[in-house]
């Protein structure tokens, strides 16, 4: 008996999101990729769906609203008078990708310095790190570099999905935003993230970015299961050859015995 809790029926996902922005994207094709759908279809995604849960951190300076952004999502709500995150706390949330379910946890680490041993120690094992910024401060862009080093000295870059997320976009004037948006793309591509931005406040883009989040992350494990699979079957037919052309030989010196 499965104890994960049901999908809601507003977080299903019958389709790829597309991005925040095609220069700085993770992928800019339109739909999942083909192997997946198949995948989806036949009920051959492995563990995905039955125990599979993706870990996503989520870092950044203290203050840059990363608890204000999970919360907006998983909870749809919105506290200005927000208490620091003490080390760690995480949010389960759970999605239905392609008639597939598949669970999110976001793990919402301390901004503050005095925390960042303890709360880096559950970087590890993350298969997404969602990198936030405050849109109206610049430092805290700067800063993400170091987060971005400080996250991956725990995880396998390869095999990582990367978000650059600037927060706190309503509050920025467009002229503003316009230049922040564009140091913050071309920090994107130097990293290999895609970028967004979002407003906790107004909620703006925020159901759409952990969409994206949830939907990239998935095919992904999917894609990883069709791997190892496809490895254990290549493993399997050159077994059974190999038995095989034993049997063969046996056969053949069982017959020059005989004929003896």
């Amino acid at each position: 008996m499965s104890v994960l809790p049901p999908v809601r029926r507003d977080r299903v996902v019958a389709q790829l999101p597309q991005p925040f922005t095609k220069e700085a994207a993770l992928h800019t094709k339109n739909e999942f990729n083909s192997r997946v759908k198949t995948a989806c279809q036949e009920h051959k995604t492995g563990t995905v769906g039955r125990f599979k849960i993706s870990k996503v951190i989520v870092v950044g300076d203290l203050a840059v609203g990363k608890t204000c952004l999970i919360n907006r999502f998983c909870k749809d709500t919105f506290d200005k008078n927000y208490k620091a995150t003490i080390g760690v706390d995480f949010e389960m949330e759970r999605f239905e990708v392609l008639g597939v379910p598949f669970s999110l946890q976001l793990w919402d680490t301390a901004g503050q310095e005095r925390f960042k041993c303890i709360a880096s120690t559950y970087y590890r094992g993350a298969q997404a790190v969602i990198i936030v910024f405050d849109v109206n401060d610049v430092a805290s862009l700067d800063h993400t570099r170091q987060w971005l080093q400080d996250a991956m000295k725990e995880n396998d870059p390869s095999s990582v999905l990367l978000f650059l997320v600037g927060t706190k976009k309503d509050l920025s004037s467009p002229a503003q935003y316009s230049q922040i948006e564009q140091d913050a793309v071309k920090l994107a591509e130097e990293m290999k993230a895609e970028y967004w931005a979002v407003s906790a406040l107004s909620g703006e883009n925020v159901r759409e970015f952990f969409f994206r989040v949830a939907s990239l992350s998935f095919e992904a494990n999917v894609l990883a299961e069709l791997e190892k699979s496809g490895s254990r079957r290549v493993g399997d037919v050159v077994r059974i050859h190999s038995n095989s052309s034993n049997v063969y030989t046996m056969s053949r010196k069982k017959q020059s015995n005989c004929c003896k």
